[in-house]
Order: structure tokens, then C-alpha cells, then sequence
């Protein structure tokens, strides 16, 4: 009797090789934080590499795109009001979940995770995989990133102060030298550093990735040597898993249908509920490394977690969404992309922005 063949292992791991080299770092802050001098080596190290890190997204950052996306404003303005102001409302609503259920520290990350700007290289990935508007996605994404840099560390301001953001005139000053000149010197210079940094958009991956796994460990040995780990408990995690997941939930039905109602096609209500309901990592964890301090580890674990459940999720969903397409053509708004050569430039410009962390 012939044995029945054993069950063949995926050829892909749910789980983001990304998101294991960033567990992998928390783990190594862990057993073998940075102390004393090393510390401070890594902490210089670290502020170095998010100036890099901005300068890079800079330069890269197309703007012809963005530009020719304005006259799609509506569907712009509906992903930014989705990121920007339904987020943060939800995120504050969560306080009554404090500290029943959320300890303030957790709460905290939570509620700067629904600050951030949304992902660019993820959306533009799950919408054209559901074949919605590409084109659409690129300029979505990009223009949340771009507002980003500066609309998060004001909301944090406003809504973190005293709640143990650590935000303050120091902290705004820290963003615009780190964050905000940066890159508006790659704006500056892509001119004549741009497509050079695009012809080598693959090995410039790899220090997007190094520099955010430098800030990861940087921020999670501050918090180990602070202690601030005895404070979360395994069930409190457990209960910050399913808080994201309702989260996650409720943003992915607010797009969807909310598109809807307000009138947008197929291919557009993909795009906005691909772009509208996500956050950046590789924006998030550098912010949260000006803004917290040595709280930022703690305060960047809800970003980590939400940032690999929504991959997963949209992951699916994407796939249900072109199963159930019909056999047209992508729509694509004029102005938008000149047809998919244009829109396939513009993916690998967006891409290597955020290469580093897949958004």
C-alpha cells in the first residue's frame, strides 16, 4: 500500500522576511542591549541613518506623478481624510479601552500608529494585484508620505501631549533637522543625484533596511536598559493583537463602503481601500524614534504588529478582489499615468521609496 505523499511546505511564509529580521533585532536588543558608550555610538549612529533615510526617500521621490495625480483630488483627499482624521478619531475612542484592556503605554503606540502616513510600495502592490486603479495608488501613497512628514509630528503634538508622547518644542525641532531637511534636500538635489540612485534602487534597498533595523535596535535597547518591558504582559499583547485586528477591520469597511456612498468606481474604491487603510512602517519607526526617545521601542510595537496583520490581510483580500473583477482593462485616470509604461516607472519610483520595509 503506497503511503500518501507528504503535505508540500508554501512556498512563500505568510510571514513578511522583513517583519523576522525586525523580530530578530528586538531580540538581539534584548539579550544584548547597547550600554554605556555603546549607546551613545549607537544612538549618534542611529540619528545619522534617519537623516540618511529621509534624504534617500527625498531624492527619490518622483514628483511628476504626484503632480499630474492632482486632478484625481477627490480621491487623494478621501485616502488623506481616511489616514489623517478618521485614524486619529478612532484612536482616540480607543482610550475607553484604557487601562482595562490597554496598559497607557500600549495605548500610546496605538494611538501614533493611527498618526502615520499610509504605505506606498504595499498599496500600489495589493491594488494592482485586485486590478484596481494603479495609477491612482502611486499618487495616494505618495502624497500621504509626503504629507506625512509633516502632519503626523503635528497631530502628535496635539494629541500626545501628555499622554506620554514625550512631544515638545524640542521634539518638533528634532523632526524638522532629522526628518523634514533631509528631505527636502533629496527634493533638492534629485535633479542631479536622482537617477543615479534609481539605477541602484537594489543595493540602496539594503540601507533602507539597515537603517531601520539600526533605529529598532536603538530604540528597543533604550527600553530594555529603561526597564519599560516589565510593564506589558503577555495577555496585554494578546488584547493589542485583537484591538488592531478590529481596528484593521473597521478601517478596510470605512474605505470600502465609504467609497461607495460617495460615488467612486471599482478600480478607484480599490485604490482607496488599499491606500486608505494602512500604515507605514518605514516612515512610523523612524518618527517614533525622534518623537519617544527611549519609550520609542515600546510605543513602535503596535506599528510592528498592525504592519504585518495588514500585509496579510490585504494580501487575501486582494486576491478576492480580482477574483471577482470583471475581465476589463485597468481604469485609469487621465493625467494620472500615461498609459502602463508610465504607471510601471512610476511603481518603481515609488517602490524604491520604501524598499526597505515594504511601506
Amino acid at each position: 500500500m503506497r503511503r500518501p505523499p507528504l503535505p508540500k511546505l508554501p512556498s512563500r511564509l505568510p510571514v513578511d522576511g522583513y517583519i523576522l529580521a525586525l523580530v530578530g533585532t528586538v531580540a538581539l536588543a534584548a539579550l544584548l542591549p547597547a550600554r554605556g558608550p555603546a549607546a551613545t555610538v549607537s544612538e549618534g549612529a542611529a540619528t545619522g541613518a534617519v537623516a540618511l533615510l529621509f534624504f534617500l526617500y527625498g531624492a527619490r521621490l518622483s514628483t511628476r506623478e504626484a503632480m499630474d495625480g492632482l486632478r484625481h483630488w477627490r480621491l487623494h483627499l478621501t485616502v488623506l481624510a481616511c489616514t489623517f482624521a478618521v485614524f486619529p478619531v478612532l484612536g482616540l475612542a480607543a482610550r475607553a479601552l484604557v487601562p482595562q484592556i490597554l496598559p497607557p503605554t500600549l495605548y500610546t503606540g496605538l494611538l501614533f500608529l493611527c498618526l502615520v502616513p499610509s504605505t506606498v510600495q504595499s498599496s500600489i502592490t495589493f491594488t494592482s494585484l485586485a486590478r484596481g486603479n494603479i495609477a491612482a495608488a502611486i499618487c495616494a501613497g505618495s502624497f500621504s508620505s509626503l504629507v506625512g512628514i509633516v502632519i503626523t509630528p503635528l497631530l502628535a503634538g496635539l494629541v500626545l501631549h501628555g499622554k506620554g508622547g514625550g512631544f515638545s518644542t524640542g521634539s518638533l525641532v528634532s523632526i524638522v533637522c532629522q526628518l523634514l531637511l533631509p528631505f527636502l534636500a533629496g527634493q533638492l538635489l534629485r535633479r542631479w543625484v536622482g537617477n543615479r540612485l534609481t539605477r541602484h534602487r537594489k543595493a540602496l534597498g539594503y540601507v533602507d533596511r539597515g537603517s531601520i533595523l539600526l533605529v529598532v535596535y536603538t530604540a528597543f535597547s533604550a527600553g530594555v536598559v529603561q526597564g519599560i518591558w516589565h510593564q506589558v504582559s503577555a495577555l496585554r499583547l494578546l488584547c493589542l493583537l485583537g484591538v488592531e485586528a478590529v481596528l484593521l477591520a473597521v478601517m478596510l469597511s470605512v474605505t470600502w463602503y465609504g467609497s461607495k456612498k460617495l460615488g467612486f468606481h471599482r478600480a478607484d474604491r480599490i485604490a482607496i481601500t488599499f491606500a486608505g487603510s494602512k500604515k507605514s512602517l518605514a516612515a512610523g519607526l523612524p518618527m517614533a524614534s525622534v518623537l519617544f526617545g527611549a519609550q520609542a521601542g515600546l510605543a513602535a510595537l503596535p506599528l510592528m504588529v498592525f504592519h504585518q496583520m495588514q500585509l496579510m490581510v490585504c494580501a487575501v483580500l486582494a486576491k478576492r478582489f480580482a477574483a471577482s473583477a470583471a475581465p476589463e482593462p485597468t481604469v485609469v485616470v487621465a493625467g494620472a499615468a500615461a498609459g502602463s509604461a508610465a504607471a510601471g516607472d512610476a511603481a518603481g519610483d515609488a517602490e524604491a521609496v520604501v524598499s526597505g520595509a515594504r511601506g
